[in-house]
């Protein structure tokens, strides 16, 4: 026999969106219950602990200046951030030539950076001129989904090697190949980030600052606050709706309320049933808007030893399969640990073989950047989001061609007593935390503003 919960609001999913929507409410008098399929917080926040006691990020880790709302939120509970390692020079390698760098301009040659220079800012500058709430009513609308991020790179940067660091900045952004996704979409991103700076960044930028302690702090704080409102392991099948109110069934429980917010990513808020059945634009909608594939690796070191040597950590290049790294050690600098991210096709590619195979692959790569000393990682952690039921892939969800312009309106617009929040619903910080957070506030909005 389920239980059976009575709410005003029956929220699903526990991560950002759903525990900051959950807060709000509450704060506005409303009983409300949050649904959780895992067996914690947090969503594609994810905290691991090694041997030592020391925690890494398995899963969205970072807070940038701009992002006001998580700055705000992370002073309301408590909590602490120190900047990431950014002292010493930077690596970016092409083929087998690997260049140091200091700053945020690597030398490339004055042909070079003159093209990457000329394509970035016609990208930023195209990217200004997307309305955040309204990406389908940009003046060239039609003409910039109707076409590749790719096919853009192809037409505006003239050198190879301008190519291929926009091909990185689709992958290290999106977690997707620049031919996955429209070039609309990569500019209304890029927009609602701040710029490629800001999104590529580490001091000034999304990547500026960690967490003391990890990331999934955060919502294991707003969880506290909530209390018993939070049900894990009961993963949402299916949604009912009448004029009456909303009836939510998840595994042992069902859950009446006046009010659902969905905060699931587009596409498994699509696997849910509903009845009645979702409007065709909505529907088609969520088979239209996949996730990018991403699986993030750590490599453990008894020391960081890349920082006796003058670099940061921070590495980029064009062979892979490991294209960015960063340095993910803890604030007291040791353990050692290299952030490798495997992510679009290399993702995908190496999804396919044997963890062995993959550990190989993704040291190897660290060799190529930081030489023999990285060979030997004395622990190696790693998590493919395509794997995790509950996800299905990160960093969030890329609108391929066509997407914006012929369904953007139905990803906000509730349905009936259905409202929709996450990150891939934010117009500010859309996919990052921040962007969880905004999403979480103006779904709450909407039910304190809608008639019971």
């Amino acid at each position: 026999m389920a239980d059976r919960v009575e709410a005003d609001v029956a929220v699903v999913g526990a991560g950002i969106a759903g525990l900051i929507a959950a807060r709000e409410l509450v704060h506005a008098g409303k009983e409300v219950v949050v649904l959780e399929a895992r067996d914690r917080v947090g969503g594609r926040v994810l905290n691991r602990e090694l041997s030592d006691g020391t925690v890494v990020e398995l899963g969205g880790q970072w807070i940038g200046p701009t992002q006001l709302r998580m700055a705000k939120l992370t002073a309301e509970l408590g909590l602490e951030t120190f900047p990431t390692h950014n002292t010493g020079e930077h690596l970016l390698r092409f083929g087998n030539e690997t260049g140091r760098y200091r700053g945020t301009i690597p030398r490339l040659g004055p042909l070079v950076l003159a093209d990457m220079g000329q394509a970035q800012t016609r990208f930023d500058r195209m990217a200004n001129r997307v309305p955040l709430e309204t990406p389908w009513a940009t003046d060239r609308a039609e003409e910039w989904d109707a076409q590749t991020f790719e096919t853009w790179i192809r037409r505006n940067a003239r050198t190879a090697k301008a190519r291929e660091l926009l091909r990185i900045y689709s992958e290290a952004v999106f977690a997707a190949e620049a031919s996955d996704l429209s070039l609309l979409h990569a500019l209304f991103y890029t927009h609602s980030g701040g710029g490629v700076d800001a999104l590529a960044g580490t001091r000034g930028g999304a990547q500026q600052d960690r967490f003391v302690g990890g990331s999934q702090l955060v919502p294991i704080r707003l969880a506290e606050e909530l209390g018993d409102r939070v049900w894990l392991s009961t993963p949402v099948r299916r949604i009912e709706q009448s004029a009456a109110g909303t009836t939510v069934h998840a595994r042992g429980v069902v859950a009446t309320a006046a009010r659902a917010i969905v905060t699931l990513p587009p596409t498994l808020a699509g696997r849910l049933v509903y009845e009645p059945p979702m409007p065709a634009v909505r529907d088609q909608l969520t088979q239209r808007v996949p996730a990018g594939s991403v699986i993030k690796c750590h490599a453990v070191y008894e020391t960081p030893f890349w920082r006796d040597d003058g670099l940061t950590g921070q590495a980029a290049g064009d062979r892979g399969p490991v294209k960015i790294v960063f340095d993910n050690s803890p604030p007291g600098g040791t353990p050692g640990v290299l952030l490798a991210f495997l992510e679009g096709a290399a993702a995908r590619r190496l999804n396919r073989v044997r963890l062995d195979q993959r550990r190989a692959a993704v040291v190897g790569s660290l060799v190529d950047f930081f030489g023999p000393r990285a060979a030997e990682p004395v622990d190696f952690v790693e998590l493919d989001w395509s794997e995790e039921e509950w996800t299905r892939g990160c960093y969030g969800a890329h609108f391929p061609p066509g997407v914006w312009t012929q369904y953007g309106p139905a990803l906000r617009a509730p349905v009936d007593r259905i409202h929709w929040a996450g990150a891939e619903t934010a117009t500010v910080w859309s996919g990052y935390m921040d962007g969880a957070v905004q999403s979480g506030e103006r779904a709450a909005a909407e039910v304190l503003r809608a008639p019971r």
